[in-house]
């Protein structure tokens, strides 16, 4: 699924192509694209787009009555569409606007979980965003050690993913932080000392800027397998900074990936999930 980076990303692209363009229709090409009826989408026709940006993994369309709230999901993209095809493959809705081509949502796949938010302003109030935790690239030190101190024991990997409590980061950076940061993955989150929180801190910080800068090389949006990654994916390959394998423990629908040397102090987490981790 897209993370912070690439949305932040995808949504500085749509700004360049559309902002100020003035919204003449959208149509839901999909039942399931809408998850709303009220407002109507329709409010926004005659309105100029003010605005593309993000909130967690989220895009947000600002128009100045309405805003329009978009989930990619895991294969999910918005892209021009000069073609106004009936029955476009994937398609779930498209946007109208005076003097550009229109901007079609479609979703590759057979999930069919992407999808389309309209409310009212302000859109971070919404039932949609207000359970959001605060943006991965906008956390403080103070708060860091009040999230790591509210997750108890429960493994940092599965707490840096959590959208409640932090928005923006999924599997990718969850391992990449984790990595950078010199920290076993399934660490429980009180257990780190002050030293490993500062590294944490820094990881988080470091790890989303080169994801965005990497981004920003790319005229569009790429599959995870291609994207920035010392551990993501590169299960079996040489560790950048000791040499080691890089190792995975996997899930039924993901994989955790680290360096035992780096990260566990040398100690191969079990690839099982009934198995008792290294905390």
């Amino acid at each position: 699924m897209p993370e912070l980076p690439e949305v932040r990303i995808h949504a500085e692209r749509i700004a360049d192509s559309y902002g100020g363009a003035v919204l003449t229709g959208f149509g839901a090409l999909s039942f399931t694209a809408l998850k709303t009826f009220s407002p109507p989408p329709e409010t926004a026709i005659g309105h100029p787009l003010a605005a593309v940006r993000t909130r967690g993994k989220y895009l947000l369309l600002d128009f100045e009555v309405v805003t329009f709230i978009v989930h990619l999901m895991q294969g999910g993209r918005l892209t021009p569409d000069p073609k106004l095809s009936k029955k476009p493959r994937g398609g779930l809705c498209r946007w109208r606007f005076d003097d550009r081509d229109a901007l079609l949502f479609t979703e590759a796949g057979t999930e069919h979980k992407a999808g389309v938010w309209v409310v009212e302003p302000p859109a971070e109030a919404s039932e949609t965003l207000a359970h959001l935790g605060p943006e991965a690239d906008q956390l403080t030190a103070a708060d860091l050690d009040a999230l790591l101190d509210d997750a108890k024991g429960a493994r940092l990997h599965g707490v840096l993913r959590d959208q409640r409590r932090l928005a923006g980061l999924g599997r990718r950076l969850a391992n990449e932080i984790c990595w950078t940061a010199m920290i076993s993955p399934f660490a429980a989150c009180n257990k780190i000392d002050p030293d490993g929180r500062a590294r944490l801190a820094a990881a988080i910080v470091s790890c989303v800027q080169e994801s965005i800068d990497d981004e920003r090389t790319r005229d569009r949006m790429v599959r995870s397998a291609e994207r920035l990654a010392h551990v993501h994916h590169r299960k079996g390959d040489a560790c950048d900074r000791c040499g080691d394998v890089i190792r995975e423990v996997s899930y039924n629908a993901y994989q955790v990936d680290y360096c035992a040397t780096c990260q566990t102090a040398g100690k191969v987490l079990a690839d099982n999930t009934t198995s008792k981790f290294l905390k």
